[in-house]
């Protein structure tokens, strides 16, 4: 019996097919509706943003796409889950593509790896973009972090990172310095690192989200 729906923003940006697929893997209850659509994204359950790519070309698609708006309607008041560009996408600003505005639900801006390796004072650990497998520590309890490794290792591909002002992180990795790796904030969860590329973490993590009520 259907519970719900889990709406997948599609601004033609994200990984919409494997997050939507690895949803419907650990949610049989719930319909997985990939939209661009305001309505349908009104009336849904659970909203995830996906990304990635560049953020100007993101918050480009999300205003023509009159998709700002419902976001940041969503994003107040239901289960809210931003995955990479979609994490980076809910901050004030980025310095991607010589400095963009972003949604501005989350003080903070993003930065490129380099800039904070030069203002860590350490040298280049590898190769930017950091791509592949790193561990992810929790700073505080969630339920999302329910069944999930304490540390636990989730898969990344990333050139710029979130630096936050506040109390939003949940849970840190390391590249050359520690970054935010997860955001939350009340009804809003969201990941650098890609959960449907994660295996047991990630779809733990994604199975949390179907069953979670908003509150921390």
């Amino acid at each position: 019996m259907r519970m719900g729906t889990i709406a997948v923003i599609d601004y033609g940006m994200g990984n919409l097919r494997s997050v939507s697929k690895a949803l419907e893997h650990v949610d049989d209850r719930s319909r997985v509706l990939i939209t661009h659509e305001a309505e349908p994204i009104r009336r849904a359950d659970r909203i995830v943003f996906p990304g990635q790519g560049a953020i100007g070309d993101c918050m480009s698609e999300l205003r023509r796409l009159e998709l700002e708006q419902v976001l940041l309607e969503a994003a107040r008041n239901k289960p809210f889950l931003g995955i990479c560009l979609g994490m980076q996408a809910l901050l004030e600003c980025s310095d991607e593509n010589g400095g963009v505005d972003g949604l501005g639900l989350l003080a903070g801006r993003v930065r490129h790896f380099r800039d904070g390796f030069d203002e860590a004072g350490v040298p280049t650990p590898g190769k930017v973009p950091l791509m592949g497998w790193t561990q992810v520590r929790r700073v505080r309890p969630h339920p999302l972090w329910h069944g999930i490794d304490e540390p636990d290792w989730f898969y990344f591909v990333h050139s710029y990172y979130v630096e936050l002002l506040g109390d939003a992180t949940a849970g840190v990795s390391r590249y050359g310095f520690d970054f935010t790796a997860v955001v939350a904030r009340d009804n809003i969860f969201a990941t650098q690192f890609h959960p449907e590329k994660s295996q047991r973490a990630g779809l733990q993590l994604l199975a949390n989200f179907t069953r979670w009520d908003g509150t921390c």
